[in-house]
């Protein structure tokens, strides 16, 4: 700490005047990490209230990320000098300005009084020690003045939180996001969703992992927050700020399963999202090493897992599996008062009954993954596979080869637009815009009827309206072939059951122009189709010492960790 000696007049919030340069100390109460502007700048929010019940919103920008306030905490303490305060909004607003400064303290009592600041040179007398103290102790009255930090043990599903965590191991998932694999020291009231990753992209230390897959909870990140989750080093303490606990959609023909939280911190800046890596010696930081090192793991988990697997007998309905005993398995945490069952003597009892067992995977299908989805019918029992890309393109290539009714006329139910791509394929698309209470919706709440479409098209579309049903001229009418997808909401494609399905006239979506939304069922209903449900389908083979077991899994979401 160098500079000479000069004295500084600091402004209480409720006395900043426009116009004016400034300088102030506060509360931060909200804030937004350093993000790029539209510009070439990056941006920092800041939100700050004093003594005077006066708050101050602040924005400062700076071609250098490292010139901004290093902030990692609701409750830290700043102090500013030289913004520029004017209105916006009828509130004022500080902005820096030419010799802007800033330094940041943490909110904690007691804590180190050394600031975070880029500055080279900086006066800090005694009387700004006793503006620091002073609001530190202030702030620990406001009942506002709170940080949303949690801990992973008081975490609810549907919250959305602040987690101060280590970095344990992270993965690239697709271009759009990035898993990172950290823990707190405390377990989860709710079981954490596991993200699949196939084991060389996943970075970190694997015995590591392993030894705190009880501990450890799966984060996704999406959009402007992959840069920095690429570049984090393992073992590195990190604030992930605004993470959302979602619940896991289970099937509701599954009532009593258990209940999964998936984490996410999803794209943008709202609401102060974003993630940092406080320096070691903040207080934090210290304190959450402290009880890492101190947490005895051998304690709280065994490092074995435990398959918890119940025989039952296959339903008899079911042809696709006719021949085959039924298993369920799920991994569950260790229970070492259970008695372990070799596999030998369960392959002896009759089922249905629940074994306890340790065991290794010794294979599994199908080889690739996806094909563990299944269309299932409930009706008839029908399991079929899931069309890939490549089977819906040559789906829709055969649709445009019947060649879409171009002079088709508008009806007083829908009426038509003719689509020519002559930049993409040279294709002619027929778009028929059903309307809904006699008019046209805007496009987040249509349904339209696409002819002619390749399956890149139909993609672009469901990003666009909010339903799709793909179909065909048939002697001057519109037809559905369940070739197709039925159905296109958004990123879901529903199929139906050829078998069960009765079709019916495209005319009948006349009975749902007057009704709210575009309910699927209703939909499926007025049209006679019988719904395909997707289904998990998958094929373990166990094993111990004393023999091998095959487990088939079928049920709409089934996880397993090992």
């Amino acid at each position: 700490m160098s500079g000479p000696p000069q004295k500084y007049v600091y402004t209480p919030l409720d006395q900043l005047k426009e116009g004016t340069i400034a300088n102030v100390f506060g509360v931060v109460s909200f804030f937004k990490l350093p993000y790029r502007s539209k510009g070439t700048d990056f941006c920092s929010v800041v939100n700050i209230v004093d003594q005077s019940n006066a708050k101050l919103k602040c924005m400062f920008f700076s071609g250098n990320q490292d010139a901004l306030p290093k902030i990692y905490k609701i409750g830290d303490i700043v102090r500013f000098h030289r913004i520029k305060i004017q209105k916006y909004n009828n509130e004022f607003q500080g902005i820096s300005s030419s010799g802007f400064s800033a330094l940041v303290f943490e909110g904690i009592i007691d804590a180190p009084l050394v600031p975070r600041t880029s500055s080279k040179s900086y006066n800090f007398t005694t009387e700004d020690q006793k503006a620091v103290e002073t609001l530190r102790s202030w702030q620990l009255r406001l009942p506002n003045i709170s940080s949303s930090r949690q801990h992973l043990s008081n975490v609810q599903p549907g919250q959305y939180f602040d987690l101060l965590c280590q970095l344990v191991g992270k993965a690239e998932i697709d271009k759009a996001s990035y898993l990172l694999k950290v823990w707190d020291g405390t377990k989860c009231a709710f079981l954490p969703w596991k993200v699949y990753v196939e084991d060389d992209a996943l970075e970190g230390d694997r015995d590591a992992i392993n030894r705190l897959q009880g501990f450890t909870i799966d984060v996704l990140v999406y959009d402007n927050h992959l840069a920095l989750a690429k570049s984090l080093k393992i073992g590195s303490y990190i604030v992930i700020q605004n993470v959302h606990a979602k619940l896991h959609s289970t099937p509701i023909e599954n009532p009593g399963h258990d209940t999964y939280v998936e984490f996410h911190l999803h794209g943008g800046t709202c609401y102060g999202r974003g993630m940092s890596v406080p320096p070691e010696d903040n207080s934090d930081v210290k304190e959450l090493k402290n009880v890492l090192d101190a947490l005895d793991l051998q304690q709280n988990q065994t490092l074995n897992p435990v398959l918890d697997i119940q025989l039952g007998q296959m339903s008899p309905s079911f042809d696709a599996l006719e021949g085959c005993q039924q298993l369920s398995v799920t991994v569950v945490s260790s229970h070492q008062q259970w008695q372990i069952t070799p596999l030998a003597s369960i392959i002896t009892k009759n089922a249905p009954q629940k074994f306890h067992v340790r065991v290794k995977l010794r294979s599994f299908q199908p080889h690739p993954l996806y094909q563990s989805v299944k269309l299932y019918c409930s009706k008839c029992h029908s399991l079929l596979d899931s069309p890939d890309e490549q089977s819906l393109n040559k789906i829709f290539e055969d649709f445009y080869n019947c060649s879409p009714n171009t002079s088709a006329p508008n009806t007083f139910w829908y009426q038509s637009a003719i689509w020519n791509t002559v930049n993409l394929d040279n294709r002619t698309v027929a778009i028929h815009f059903v309307k809904k209470y006699d008019i046209l919706q805007s496009p987040e709440d249509s349904l339209i009827m696409v002819e002619g479409g390749s399956f890149k098209q139909i993609c672009k579309l469901s990003s666009q309206f909010n339903t799709i049903i793909p179909v065909k001229s048939k002697e001057e009418h519109l037809e559905i072939d369940l070739s197709a997808p039925f159905l296109i909401q958004g990123n879901k494609w529903l199929y139906g059951c050829k078998k069960c399905s009765n079709i019916k006239s495209l005319e009948e979506l006349k009975s749902l122009s007057l009704k709210g939304g575009w309910d699927v069922t209703e939909i499926a209903e007025a049209l006679g189709v019988e719904l395909l449900r997707h289904l998990f389908v998958m094929n373990f083979t166990l094993e111990d010492e004393t023999g091998s077991l095959n487990a088939y899994l079928w049920q709409h979401s089934v996880s397993m960790t090992f």
